[in-house]
């Protein structure tokens, strides 16, 4: 399919967003009561499965759709953001969906620093402006040295570290492998990850629970096949900036379901990550459409 309609890539992007909005507010609803690594566990499980059927549903074989010359880095790739939905799942229970979130938002200016000396992509001094302002606004919602600064934020700023090293690492392997490759291998090592390690922690969990569970892991597979679908009739440049949607959704789940308030200093913080972020998104586009006119 063309990557042409826009207006179609921005509604599922939203409908994605509210996804795995739904997604983040179950996963603390049962982090809350049963170990982090075991609902992780669960969860990859059923998005094992699902990359599985993916990858194999794609034209030619299925060993061809999954090789990969790069094995050890997408092995590491999707162990990381394994690893990654652990903390962030831990970040949820102790600092809260509207916290978490609103620090996790900065992850895309830590990719746009790290891209220069790591991926060799040239950062102009107006993105690394917009960088060094969301800093600042991750540091208002830190608040360091003030009396209430809570040591969890920093298990939300490690969440965002470790997803824009991924983030990183899915753009590096992207210059060989193919997408769907990337994908294979992200839900098959997250998986044996995750079953090596949370394995140990299985405990009984409730019948309503079991149906959350299911829940938690029909959103997780639903959530990235609609990502998927996006990617497909859109350009990432134009439907990227709505991703902030989930914020969005992720406040209301919050406030009406776990009775947490938003505070001025995440409040004005995430605003600031917001718009830094979105003008990096949009000097990437800008970049990028000037590189195909000189191509043309």
């Amino acid at each position: 399919m063309s990557q042409n309609n826009v207006r179609l890539g921005i509604m599922l992007m939203i409908a994605t967003t509210f996804v795995f909005a739904a997604q983040d507010g179950i996963s603390r609803h049962l982090a809350g009561t049963y170990n982090v690594m075991m609902v992780v566990m669960i969860r990859y499980w059923f998005f094992a499965a699902f990359v599985i059927a993916y990858a194999a549903r794609q034209r030619g074989s299925f060993r061809k759709v999954v090789h990969t010359e790069q094995l050890g880095l997408q092995i590491f790739r999707g162990c990381l953001l394994a690893g990654e939905i652990v903390v962030a799942v831990i970040a949820f229970v102790y600092l809260g969906l509207i916290e978490t979130h609103a620090i996790f938002a900065s992850y895309p200016l830590m990719v746009a620093a790290f891209a220069g000396p790591i991926l060799g992509e040239a950062v102009g001094w107006r993105r690394w402006m917009a960088i060094a302002i969301g800093f600042v606004g991750m540091l208002i919602i830190l608040r360091p040295g003030a009396h209430v600064f809570s040591p969890a934020s920093l298990i939300a700023v490690t969440s965002a570290l470790m997803f824009a090293v991924y983030g990183l690492l899915t753009r590096f392997v992207a210059r060989k492998d193919s997408a769907v490759t990337s994908f294979f291998w992200t839900g098959v090592s997250g998986c044996v990850m995750m079953t090596i390690l949370g394995i140990w922690f299985w405990e009984p969990m409730q019948g309503r629970d079991w149906i959350w569970m299911g829940i938690l892991c029909v959103t997780g597979a639903s959530g990235h096949f609609l990502l998927i679908k996006t990617l497909e009739v859109a350009e990432a440049s134009a439907v990227q900036p709505f991703s902030y949607f989930q914020m969005v959704f992720v406040s209301v789940i919050a406030v009406t379901l776990f009775d947490e308030k938003i505070e001025w200093n995440v409040a004005l913080g995430a605003g600031i990550i917001v718009s830094a972020g979105l003008f990096t998104f949009w000097r990437e586009r800008q970049k990028a459409a000037r590189e195909r006119r000189r191509a043309a």
